[in-house]
């Protein structure tokens, strides 16, 4: 296996594992929202709020889901330097293939994103009503957007990779 096959093989693993990481952020985010609806009809109403734990194991939440962007990073920042460094020649015609399925994969991982965000926004809509605790919503925006700006680096690395086997693979054609 080539130095260039191997990290399009740990990339496009890595992606896979941040677009389910980023699912499972946008599902558990879809699920606080839902609880945090209840809340506000509860105190709308004058009744006791009856989700005691919703604040802490929010505020949990947000820690943990920075903490496993944080543990992510290294290998991204580590990956677009050493694709970077890779000479062009060595994105052979026989990556494209593999290039193409990272391309899709970014794209997945694009839409998950999307999908998280949109989970944010109905979220940081219901709590602008919301004062009877306080929420690290400041924790889970940053999360938000450096899921963001880290979605379009590797969109970016994935179109980066797939246009030096594509060129690689042209001039075999002749």
């Amino acid at each position: 296996m080539t130095c260039c096959e191997e990290l399009l093989t740990n990339i496009s693993h890595q992606c896979d594992l941040l677009r389910d990481e980023i699912a499972a952020a946008a599902q558990s985010l879809r699920e606080f929202n839902r609880r945090l609806e209840q809340i506000l009809q509860q105190l709308r109403k004058n009744i006791d709020v009856r989700d005691g734990a919703f604040a802490t194991q929010f505020n949990d939440y947000c820690l943990a889901f920075r903490k496993q962007l944080d543990d992510r990073e290294p290998f991204w920042t580590q990956a677009r330097a050493a694709a970077r460094q890779s000479k062009d020649r060595d994105w052979t015609a026989d990556l494209a293939l593999s290039a193409k399925g990272l391309n899709s994969r970014a794209k997945t991982l694009s839409r998950a994103c999307d999908e998280l965000t949109t989970a944010y926004d109905l979220f940081a809509k219901n709590y602008k009503n919301f004062t009877a605790a306080k929420l690290n919503v400041w924790l889970l925006t940053s999360c938000q957007s450096d899921v963001e700006a880290l979605t379009g680096k590797i969109l970016f690395l994935a179109r980066e990779i797939a246009k030096k086997t594509e060129k690689n693979r042209g001039q075999n054609a002749f």
